[in-house]
Formats: C-alpha cells, structure tokens, sequence
C-alpha cells in the first residue's frame, strides 16, 4: 500500500469519524483531532484544510438548535435551614415576661405564644434561575417553610424577577418584580450565606421580609462585577451583586403585599469593594430610602388585667390610609474574613411607632445596627472531612419600632451572639450560637394573659443544620 493511498484512506476514516460526531462535537475538539493526524502524518496540511471545510457553519448550526431548547437556559438550586432551640439559665422564666423571638418560632418559653419549641424546618427553598439570551436574567424563589395561621411549611413567593440587561456585560441592567430591596448589606446577604441566625433588628426592620416589588436600576462595572465574584469564589460572606450603585422605587408595604396608598419608596444605595496590594478586599457603602408606609392596628394587651384593646386611630387621629413618614440612611463597612474580618451597619431614621401612653401610631425616630467580628479557618479536618471553621462574634442594637408588625410596636434590643459555623463540606454546614437576648417581645396573645410589647431578657443555644444542593 503506498503512502499516497494509505493517506487518502485515512482522511477517508478521519472524514467519516467527524461526519459521525457533527452532531455532538464543537468546532475546538474537531480541530484539536484534525491537529493531532496532521502532527503524526497522517494528513497533511491540504488534507486537513478540506476535511474542516464547512465545519465551523454546521457547528453553528448546530448551536443554534441547541439553544432553542428552555430547557437549556434553565438552572436549579436550593437549601434547607433545620432548627433547634434549648432555653438556658433561669432567664425568661417568669410567665409575666414570655419570650418570644419573632424571626424564629424554635425560640420561645413554656408560656409564649407557641409552647411547642422543638424542631423547626425554617426555610425550604428551591431557586430557579438563567438567561434567556443576551439581555434576559431570570431568577424564581418559592419558600416552602412559610406560615400562615398557625400552619407551619405553607408555600409562599420570596423572589420572582428578571434582571432587563442592557448590555452584554451587564454593566447596566433593570430589575423587575419582586426581589430584594437594596437596603444594606445583611438584608442582602442570603440566608444561606450570613453567618448568625438571624438579621439584626435594626437594618431588617426597615423592609418586611428584605423584599418588595418595584424596578430598580444596577450599575456595575466590569472591574467591580470581577471583584464581587472573587469575594463569592472565596467563600467570603458576600452580599451579593446589587450593583455598584442602584436606585428604585418600590411599592412600600413589603413582600406579597399590595401597595395601599398610592406612594412609591424611593431608595438609593453606592457600595465600592476595593483590594489592597496584600491581598485583603475591603468594602463600604451608604443607602438611604424615602416613602410613607401604612402600619396595621390591632388587639393588643396593656395591662394584665384589661381586655384586650385596638388602636385603631394614627397620628392624625383618624383610621388613614396616607400612610406615615418613613425614611432612613444606613451606612455599612465590611472587612472580609483573609482569615480576621469585620463587618458593621448603622442606621437612622423616621418610622411608624406605637405610642401605648396615648394608644396611638405616630412618627417616631429610630436607631441602631451591629459589629461583627469573624475568623475564617480553612482546611478544618475531622475526620474523612476537609472544610471550614468560622467562629465569630456580634452585638446588636436597636432603639427603635418594628413597623411591619402589628401596630409598629417598640422595640429595644441589645443581644450578643457567640458561634460557629462549620462547613464541613460545600453541601452541608453546621452552625452552633449562644444567644444572650435583651429585647421586646413583639408577638401578641400571649398565654400567660400578660402586658404585651414588654421586654424580655433570655439565654438560649440555637443550633442548625443546612443542606445545599
């Protein structure tokens, strides 16, 4: 067999093998092949020009086909928080001071509202997500532990939005529907990121639930969208991309509720992440939003011995529907744990309040916010595991009113928290803390027939248990 026919055979089996994977190749791994017979003699350079002829037409053709499939523009993920709460030391032991902790019903006493303090599934979420093109970014989160009425584990809408890309890197991008309000850095942060249990009274008062629907304008430059995501990679805490600079209005009254007075929240917020020549990335920011939010009245006990009693009028003295000044500016810093990181929020502002001495809802001021101290541990071993070891500690502070609870009642808190978290592997992480809490009980109808509103001092262990997928 000469040279001459021994090649043509080969382009012949060569052509053939391609022509058999037109429909599952792409044109780098083709070309990597043709490369290979050229370089070992097979083929020689004119051969192999002819056999890659058209092939990077049917390589786009077939891309094209591909990508008219949804099903390949469709991302899932998800998480599962487990709860447990052990009350510890004599604190709220006295049946005239329940203790209830609004953000988590695993955390309560013999005499609150809900005796049964076991076991608690406290988020359940499965997160839909992709692109549909170059200038679509969609993004849908169900929670499937939410309450309602008593009945815990209820279905309810947390986000559902699509990110309008202006331009292919996403420099300028609109944001549609419900989604997070960009309002701090914590009631950014995801649940299944933040550190501690629980976002601090203080900045989370500010919107029901983090989330509200409105349109909001994100500006990020290409440098600072490579930051953020170098911050994410590194598993360092971070809030996530709500642009450099954002500005939005939103309806007002928080998540999966309507709008009631017919006035828009405007809210603004500049973040900047920087990296210094030792590696250590550092970010601040400042937000502010403006509007007039309509608080709901309702019973509430002020005495031990009264009936129950309604407000029912607000700062006018009339039942209203204008709604009440509300408005706050906040400023943040973070210190990203390489391993020593700190993080810190203030805020002030105008908001709802009760005032129990005149049974009435009014303006009130408010302000408060918290610093956390952490320490990130990498390759932590026990046995066949190699994860992550983050012990920190935050204290809390608020001398304010939670607005979006019934009757905007007052809330002082000054808590510390001392934990750990454990990653013990990218799918499963643990999280210990001990929770001194110093605050106002802000659930009604308490078993004990006792004064609403009143504060409470307690001691509890909180532990959960998270699964990523």
């Amino acid at each position: 067999m000469n040279l001459k026919f021994r090649r043509l055979l080969m382009a012949t089996l060569a052509g053939g093998l391609l022509t058999g994977l037109t429909s599952v190749s792409y044109a780098d791994s083709t070309t990597d092949l043709v490369q290979a017979l050229i370089s070992k003699g097979v083929l020689t350079e004119e051969e192999g020009a002819l056999l890659m002829k058209g092939r990077t037409n049917e390589v786009e053709v077939q891309k094209k086909k591909e990508s008219k499939s949804w099903t390949s523009r469709v991302n899932m993920r998800g998480y599962v928080q487990n709860r447990v709460t052990a009350m510890i030391g004599n604190d709220g032991d006295n049946p005239a001071h329940p203790v209830d902790l609004w953000s988590d019903r695993s955390v309560g006493t013999d005499d609150s509202i809900n005796p049964d303090k076991n076991f608690l599934i406290r988020r359940a979420r499965i997160i839909i997500f992709g692109d549909f093109g170059d200038h679509l970014s969609y993004y849908i989160q169900p929670d499937f532990a939410s309450s309602a009425s008593g009945t815990n584990n209820i279905a309810q809408l947390r986000d559902a939005y699509g990110d309008i890309n202006i331009d292919k890197a996403k420099v300028h991008r609109v944001r549609v529907g419900q989604s997070k309000v960009p309002y701090g850095f914590e009631n950014l942060q995801s649940s299944s990121n933040r550190l501690a249990m629980d976002r601090v009274d203080a900045m989370n008062s500010a919107v029901r639930d983090e989330r509200d629907t409105g349109a909001f304008y994100y500006y990020t430059p290409e440098n600072v969208q490579a930051l953020f995501k170098e911050i994410n990679d590194k598993g360092l805490k971070h809030s996530g991309n709500y642009g450099m600079v954002g500005v939005g209005l939103y309806n007002g009254q928080g998540a999966n509720r309507s709008d009631v007075n017919d006035n828009y929240h405007v809210v603004a917020r500049a973040t900047y992440p920087w990296k210094t020549e030792s590696g250590q990335i550092y970010e601040a920011g400042i937000q502010a939003y403006s509007g007039d939010y309509q608080p709901s009245a309702g019973a509430y006990r002020r005495t031990a011995s009264a009936s129950a009693t309604t407000p029912g009028v607000f700062k006018d003295g009339v039942t209203t529907t204008k709604g009440i000044k509300d408005e706050r500016v906040g400023v943040s810093f973070i210190m990203y744990p390489q391993p020593f990181g700190l993080q810190a929020e203030w805020n002030w502002g105008t908001t709802p309040g009760l005032d129990t001495a005149q049974n009435r809802i009014e303006e009130k001021h408010l302000q408060g916010g918290y610093v956390q101290a952490m320490y990130k541990i990498d390759n932590f071993q026990f046995l066949e595991t190699n994860g992550t070891l983050i012990p920190f500690v935050k204290w809390q502070y608020f001398d304010g009113y939670n607005k979006a609870e019934t009757n905007a009642p007052e809330n002082h808190v000054n808590d510390w928290e001392l934990g750990v978290e454990w990653q013990l592997a990218p799918e499963v992480e643990i999280m210990a803390e001990y929770h001194h809490m110093k605050r106002n009980n802000l659930v009604t109808g308490n078993l004990a027939r006792a004064v609403d509103y009143q504060s409470f001092t307690a001691d509890a262990l909180r532990v959960q248990v998270q699964y990523n997928f």
